[in-house]
This record gives structure tokens, sequence and C-alpha cells, in this order.
């Protein structure tokens, strides 16, 4: 094997709805996607397919609700709806046998200030961590945010163990970045925890194969793979990226 192998370290995600099979036959891991949408935690064959998925052990990640949900707003209400849905999302997470979790950041340019985005929502995870257990993962995933600044202020602000990053690399790729996906990973790199990778054409989230797209994705994989994060393929064709790994050589 390659020393800058990261077949150890990939997982694939759930948005493929082949992915769960590619990862039972391959050896990958899988990041559960399916209750990205709030309700479906409370439907109850969503909640008895993914007893099943996780009935498997392949040991991934659990991706957060994030729609509609808002940690920095400044409405009480809206706060407390968000807290009792990430508790929600924390409780089924652990009974899936989950403790790597990624959330959204929550940024909507144009409606929330930066500086208002940061210190709301430090506010909010300091509060809500005393609700987490030692032993789970928190990762903020950058969505809508032009630079990295905010969600590092964020973290590193918070300073908690449980909390670190999700560098979305299509994400840094849209046209709501202003930075480019390979100047996102030294900043975030002292946080980062953990990795989605998928391409686009600069401007809108197509989540394509890793090969599909403008993203100079050898670069960015080069100066991510001596990080100790985990990768997520989150495109709608995995079996595409990954043979684009090994045709690289990262696998």
């Amino acid at each position: 094997m390659k020393t800058d192998s990261i077949i150890n370290r990939i997982y694939l995600s759930g948005i493929d709805s082949e992915a769960f099979a590619i990862a039972k036959a391959s050896g990958f891991g899988f990041e559960e996607t399916a209750f990205c949408w709030a309700p479906m935690m409370e439907d109850a064959d969503a909640l008895r397919d993914g007893e099943e998925r996780a009935q498997a052990g392949l040991s991934g990640w659990f991706h957060a609700p994030f729609a509609e949900l808002i940690p920095c707003s400044i409405d009480p209400l809206a706060v407390e709806n968000t807290r009792k849905r990430y508790r929600q999302a924390i409780d089924l997470a652990l009974k899936l046998g989950y403790r790597r979790m990624v959330f959204h950041g929550g940024f909507i340019p144009q409606v929330y200030f930066p500086q208002w985005y940061v210190e709301r929502t430090v506010l909010f995870w300091e509060n809500f961590l005393n609700e987490v257990p030692e032993d789970v993962m928190i990762a903020l995933e950058n969505v809508m945010e032009p630079s990295p600044e905010t969600l590092v202020s964020i973290v590193s602000e918070v300073n908690d163990k449980r909390l670190g990053l999700c560098l979305d690399v299509g994400h840094a790729n849209t046209n709501v970045s202003k930075t480019a996906p390979i100047d996102w990973v030294e900043p975030f790199a002292p946080y980062l925890k953990h990795v989605h990778l998928h391409n686009n054409d600069g401007d809108w989230d197509l989540h394509r194969s890793l090969g599909d797209g403008t993203i100079d994705m050898e670069a960015v994989l080069k100066k991510l793979i001596v990080t100790d994060c985990t990768f997520t393929l989150e495109d709608r064709n995995c079996a595409g990226s990954i043979a684009w790994l090994k045709e690289k050589g990262f696998i």
C-alpha cells in the first residue's frame, strides 16, 4: 500500500443509493444521511432502515438534520427548536451506534452578518455541548460560508474537544465561496476531523464524482492527506469516485 493511501479513512455517503451496498461489499465505512431532513427521525420506515444499516457495523459518520435549523438565530424559539432537533439527532445517532456526527454551520449570506453568526453560534454550542456525551465528536461543515474564518473562529472560541470541523470541498467551490477550495485546508487543519469530497463546475452544488468538475482534487487531497481526518465520498456516483482514487494512486 502506498504511504499516501487514504483507503482506511474512506466513508461513502448515503446520498448515493448504491453507497451502502458498495461500502458493505468493499470494506469502506458509511455516512448515514437518511435523517438530514429532521422529520425523517420520526418516520417509522426510515428508522427501521437505519437500524438495519447500523447492524452492518460499518462504524461511520451520522449526518445530522439541517433544513430550517438555525443555531445562530436571535429568536429564542428558533434556537429552542434547533436544540430539540439536535438533541433528537444525537439520541438517534447513539441508538444506531454512531459517535461521530456532521452538523452544518448554518450561515446564510445576506441574512446573517458574519460577526453575529460567530457570536450567536459560539453561544449556542457552549450551551448545547453540556448535553453532549464526552465520547461524541461533532464536526461543523461549511456550506454557504464565503471563507474559512467564521467557522474557525467558532470552533476556536468554543474550545471543546468534542467540536471540530468538516471541510466540504465541493461547497468551497460554489458561487457563495470567495475562497479557492485548496485555501480552506490550512485554516481548517488544526480543527479538521472530517472531509466531504465531491466536485462541481464552480457554481452550483452538484455533488459530482471527484474527477468531474473544476476542483483540482489531486492537489487538494495531497494537502489533506497529511492530516488525521477521515473522508466521505459525498457524490452521487461513489463507484466513479472510487475508480478515480484508484487511478490517481490514493487507494
